[in-house]
């Protein structure tokens, strides 16, 4: 629509992925340090374990692990583009498990609904989809799952 702007979309489009990617991976840190070390006014792994098997999951500590892990640990791998695919996969799983958990409260986000987990799946596939990338770690080693 603006003619003037073609060359700066087309100068920052090989940059799009990559802002997906990292900006994808970093909002997952937080929570995972709400998880594990409860940070960010999170309950840490005690908490989020007695929760979980509220809900069902038990051993509540052992999920409360692994996802912690995975949002910490695997949303700096998504930052930097370290085993991007298989984390990306990951994250779907665990979106998909969250949404169900989230859908009794309907769609808004702000409800508890499960609007968040449903858009962190998506940004998660469309990660899985193009991989690491051009600037990854990934690509750096030659290793493109």
């Amino acid at each position: 629509m603006i003619p003037a702007l073609g060359n700066l979309w087309a100068t920052l489009e090989p940059l799009s992925p990559v802002i997906v990617r990292v900006t994808t991976g970093l909002l997952l840190v937080p929570h995972g340090a709400q998880k594990l070390f409860g940070a960010f006014g999170g309950y840490g792994l005690e908490g989020t374990a007695g929760w979980l098997e509220s809900i069902g999951f038990a051993p509540g500590f052992l999920f409360a692990l692994l996802i912690g892990l995975l949002e910490f640990v695997g949303g700096l791998m998504l930052t930097v583009g370290l085993l991007t695919r298989p984390v990306a996969a990951a994250v779907i799983v665990f979106m998909a498990v969250a949404v169900t958990i989230h859908l009794p409260n309907g769609y808004a986000w702000n409800n508890a609904g499960f609007e968040m987990p449903v858009f962190w799946g998506l940004m998660a596939l469309s990660v899985l989809i193009r991989g690491g990338g051009k600037y990854s770690i990934d690509r750096k080693i030659g290793v493109e799952f």
